[in-house]
């Protein structure tokens, strides 16, 4: 047969194949004409089962995404309760006090509180005086002439701006200072 051992159940294998087909078309002749049509069934059975399981994957990890971006909110919203709860407790001793520096101090520190819960979920106060205007995170709302203030500074913040992570949340709108008119 062949000189290697590895090779000769093949090489018998195929002749008594070929045996087969040159009979004449005798009982093994049809076996081997269904044999592919069998694997080529278990093939397309087999795609078939596949393509229902990566439906079922995708069926699947489309619903979990919904639901994920359904719900994305939830840990914020936990965390935004108890700020709710003390700003309704600051109204009730607003009601019922008289002493208007515990209420600014109460609102001092529902404001650390928020300023606190917005830093634990990456948004940051984007850094305004002193700095020089940066339209990609400050939206000028007014411009002033200010002698001895370069023209381009940030001089004034109308309302404060955050950022999450690298994008802006809102620009912080602000005034800047401009050259001096004569």
């Amino acid at each position: 047969m062949s000189d290697h051992p590895e090779n000769e159940p093949f090489e018998e294998l195929a002749g008594d194949e070929d045996a087969a087909v040159d009979a004449g078309g005798t009982g093994a002749d049809e076996a081997a004409e269904r044999q592919p049509e069998d694997l080529i069934r278990a093939a397309e059975d087999r795609t078939l089962r596949l393509q229902a399981e990566l439906d079922n994957v995708r069926k699947r990890m489309r619903r979990e995404y919904e639901d994920a971006q359904r719900y994305r909110e939830i840990d914020l919203l936990r965390d935004l309760l108890p700020v709710h709860d003390n700003m309704l407790r600051a109204i009730e001793a607003a009601e019922k006090a008289s002493d208007v520096e515990s209420l600014l101090s109460g609102f001092r520190m529902l404001a650390q509180q928020v300023e606190k819960l917005l830093e634990d979920h990456g948004c940051k106060q984007i850094a305004t005086e002193g700095t020089a205007f940066d339209p990609a995170v400050h939206d000028a709302v007014l411009q002033q002439a200010i002698p001895g203030v370069e023209p381009g500074q940030v001089v004034g913040v109308a309302s404060r701006g955050y950022s999450l992570h690298d994008r802006v949340v809102r620009p912080a709108q602000v005034i800047v200072a401009k050259h001096a008119e004569e």
